[in-house]
């Protein structure tokens, strides 16, 4: 079986599965099977709705680990798409169907490259492993968070890990993701008092108290980002106040908001600033805050410059590296992994109608993930 036949093969199976997350529908299973025909021990580490699977092959350092995830986004109406989302199809030079590129293929590539470089290497340095949840597109409550939570209470670290993600903007290996920004965001409700609007001296307009405020917070600096980082951001996602009315002035106005900010800041100061604003201008108010994960970086390295080499020896292209995009999973690895980064096939159609990636891309990602397992475990 070629290369390529058995990286296609295996992100067809992956995809016939309708895993919409957190139902892995055997994805896992199927998996675990191959992996221990070639030396991993599988542990299965479920929690609550979500399946996740540590698989370990070797006990010595240093640990390499390739990371992802099962699950996939609702397909959306099926009849907008072109071949039925969980039917795996060729077409034009691509393989269409939900989770193509967000992250069955790179998963079937994770598996192929360790089946080869095992059959050429069963005596290889290091371990590899693999750390796979179903619970990475919906909540992430008892997925890959879960699983770090166990490895590090007994103590096992990683020295390197690979995630999955699609990272590429227009050809498999341009872009590897080295870092993250961390996500804050604020539920702001700014108390008034409702009245007629007639009579505004009877009432209190908390749209016209919060304007001010929320025009200081959209103007401010947070920081300047780094060498790695743009400067940390402000923005309001939903605004809202009011009854419908043309003639009542509103007693309440909520505003949410969300910094995706660099590691130039943390979240406590950016609480603390918000606050420090919103007091300053006499606002009554209540804020909830929701933290969705710290930002986190890998500096060029040992693990950046392997996928670098490999991009540039099996695609032909130079990686730039990028802390662009949103969160993933990684801001829960970090926490255990000296070096991290992500490399995946072109996100350009992830979570769309007709996902896709290109079939030529799937061998040369596991050629890429084979040879960053020589480079890194010598």
């Amino acid at each position: 079986m070629t290369t390529e036949t058995a990286t296609l093969a295996l992100a067809k199976q992956l995809i016939a599965r309708a895993s919409v997350t957190p139902d892995d529908q055997g994805c896992q299973e199927l998996l675990a099977e191959r992996l221990q025909k070639i030396g991993f021990t599988v542990e299965q580490l479920d929690f609550g709705q979500t399946k996740n699977i540590w698989a370990r092959r070797g006990s010595g350092a240093p640990l390499l680990c390739f990371a992802g995830h099962t699950d996939v986004v609702p397909s959306g109406p099926e009849d907008k798409w072109t071949s039925p989302p969980f039917e795996p199809t060729e077409r034009d030079g691509r393989l269409y169907g939900r989770g193509a590129a967000d992250m069955k293929s790179s998963i079937a590539a994770f598996v192929t490259a360790c089946e080869r470089f095992v059959a050429a290497r069963p005596d290889h340095a290091g371990s590899i492993a693999l750390l796979i949840t179903s619970d990475e597109e919906g909540d992430a409550l008892d997925g890959t968070t879960k699983v770090v939570d166990v490895l590090k209470a007994r103590g096992e670290t990683i020295d390197y890990c690979i995630v999955g993600e699609p990272t590429a903007v227009d050809t498999l290996g341009d872009t590897v993701k080295n870092g993250r920004r961390g996500s804050l965001s604020g539920n702001l409700t700014v108390k008034g008092k409702q009245g007629h609007i007639a009579y505004p001296h009877l009432a209190e307009n908390p749209v016209h108290k919060a304007t001010p405020a929320l025009a200081e917070l959209t103007a401010a600096e947070w920081d300047r980002g780094n060498a790695y980082f743009p400067p940390t951001g402000f923005q309001i996602s939903n605004i809202n106040g009011g009854t419908g009315a043309t003639n009542v002035i509103p007693g309440e106005l909520n505003v949410k908001f969300n910094f995706r900010f660099s590691t130039e800041s943390d979240s406590d100061g950016l609480k603390r600033r918000v606050h420090e604003i919103l007091d300053k201008h006499g606002l009554n108010y209540d804020l909830q805050w929701t933290l969705s994960g710290q930002p986190f970086l890998t500096e060029a390295g040992r693990l950046t410059e392997a996928a670098q080499a490999a991009v540039a020896e099996i695609c032909g292209v130079r990686a730039e590296l990028s802390t662009s995009g949103g969160t993933s999973d990684g801001r829960f690895i970090k926490a255990i992994a000296r070096e991290l980064i992500e490399l995946g096939p072109v996100n350009a159609t992830i979570h769309q109608i007709d996902e896709n990636v290109e079939l030529s891309a799937l061998p040369k990602l596991s050629a890429v993930y084979e040879r960053m397992l020589a480079e890194l475990l010598m």
